[in-house]
């Protein structure tokens, strides 16, 4: 039972209580997520149970979709709804045409300062602990990508939108920059994740629908075997002699690769049967395939 489970986060639960809840579901004992969804938040948390954890970051390193509702007027030390507001404005003063420039603007690659409410750690100490107690630290601006950004529709002072994002995106910190650049401030009201990589919302799975399936059925939707949860990566098929030295770890070499080998991100190692044996990537110095994580022994 080495799978991933497309499940549909309720609200006002951790991302970790989550795995919690599927690994007593499941009755199993190894399961992790692949991102964090703050409690308020609801929607696409990809869970892998068993050897798949081993490729989590293979699924976190994926662009991520969100659709969110941002209060405009006022700003919140949270940068989200469950904050202390620290700024507010009764009358709200802005046409459509600004708020729609505005979230344009912000398209491309932008600077985000990580908020304190996060799960970043400063010598060792998860932010969100230290700004509990009050304590603000120094952090560095980070780099994210805000692919695309729409304006969906304003019901004063609710503004909601769609963005597509680069792993690493703080949506929260995206409607606090937003409200500075209108001058009225802004905070994150709603946010569901619709999408990671090429998983949807629609093919995820509630727990009570979790409850009800058996996963050991093929074709189940929100449930993926490793190979069709990476089905995004090419395949490199081997014979059975090549195989005995992926199960050691082992490079393979003598190669003539095109360029979507040589590009990707992963490169799944396979059977001439068709088995998942393990995750490569290219090694441009040596002209090798590595292995990154050996599925099989």
């Amino acid at each position: 039972m080495d799978l991933i489970i497309a499940l549909n986060k309720p609200k006002d639960i951790t991302s970790q209580d989550a795995v919690t809840r599927v690994k007593r579901i499941l009755k199993i004992k190894k399961a992790g997520h692949t991102g964090t969804l703050d409690p308020m938040a609801t929607g696409l948390l990809l869970v892998c149970i068993n050897k798949a954890t081993r490729l989590a970051s293979y699924f976190s390193n994926l662009d991520k979709e969100y659709r969110a509702v941002m209060k405009l007027g006022e700003t919140t030390d949270t940068q989200d709804a469950y904050g202390r507001i620290i700024s507010q404005i009764e009358d709200i003063e802005i046409d459509r045409t600004a708020i729609e420039d505005t979230l344009k603007s912000f398209r491309g690659g932008i600077l985000q300062m990580p908020p304190m409410y996060s799960a970043l750690k400063h010598e060792g100490q998860p932010l969100y602990k230290l700004a509990r107690k009050g304590i603000e630290v120094e952090r560095k601006p980070r780099e994210v990508t805000i692919h695309d950004i729409n304006l969906l529709n304003i019901d004063f002072p609710y503004v909601k939108f769609d963005v597509v994002c680069s792993k690493g995106t703080y949506i929260r910190t995206l409607c606090d920059d937003i409200g500075k650049k209108l001058r009225i401030g802004a905070h994150l009201f709603e946010l569901e994740r619709t999408a990671i990589g090429p998983f949807r919302i629609e093919d995820s799975l509630s727990f009570d629908e979790l409850k009800n399936v058996d996963i050991n059925e093929a074709g189940i939707k929100g449930i993926y075997t490793m190979d069709k949860a990476l089905s995004w990566m090419p395949e490199f098929k081997i014979d059975h002699v090549t195989g005995g030295a992926v199960k050691h770890g082992n490079p393979i070499r003598n190669l003539t690769l095109s360029d979507t080998y040589k590009k990707a991100e992963g490169i799944r190692i396979k059977s001439p049967d068709g088995a998942l044996l393990a995750i490569g990537s290219f090694d441009p110095a040596k002209d090798i395939i590595k292995m990154d994580v050996v599925l099989v022994t």
